[in-house]
């Protein structure tokens, strides 16, 4: 007898996620280096290839337990998110007309023992949910710098019906 709904497959026998990411996002794994007087991780190395684009404006977020911010997008910045503490939830939704992966929905989680390097492109609709005990804290080097004028900042409200996502739920359900 079963009861429920079986869950669905996720991963390959490797490990590799079987659901690709929205066109023009990246994610690069961080690596880790421990030794006995604590431990380094890269942030960013253009040699990555990973939107090369130089640094020119860096800034850190943090956002506290339980919270989300966003939906937000740009339309000339690429994010590059990197967590430096807690536990974040990102989920990204590609509206793009022409895109490939128009209307699909992503959820990428960071942590502090699951670091990333992760790249937003431009139009891409994104939110951060702190999915942790504590406050969570990440770096953002976006390819733009931040226009005091004239933001390139653009919100979305969080229960907009135009984005196949609940919060309250998440994208499983």
């Amino acid at each position: 007898m079963t009861f429920g709904k079986a869950d669905s497959s996720t991963v390959t026998t490797e490990g590799e996620r079987k659901i690709g990411l929205i066109d023009g996002v990246q994610l690069r794994r961080a690596v880790v280096h421990p030794d006995e007087r604590g431990e380094v991780t890269e942030i960013f190395d253009p040699a990555w290839g990973i939107q090369p684009e130089p640094c020119i404006y860096i800034y850190q977020t943090m956002i506290r337990r339980g919270r989300i911010k966003g939906w937000v997008y740009h339309e000339l910045q690429t994010d590059r998110f990197a967590i430096t503490t807690g536990h974040l939830k990102i989920v990204l939704f590609d509206p793009r007309s022409g895109s490939p992966t128009r209307g699909a929905v992503n959820e990428i989680f960071l942590t502090e023992r699951n670091r990333g390097l992760l790249t937003i492109p431009p139009f891409v609709i994104h939110a951060v949910q702190n999915i942790g005990d504590g406050d969570a804290v990440w770096i953002n080097m976006p390819t733009v710098a931040y226009n005091h004028e004239r933001p390139d900042k653009f919100r979305v409200a969080l229960g907009s019906p135009d984005i196949p996502y609940s919060f309250d739920r998440g994208a499983g359900w």
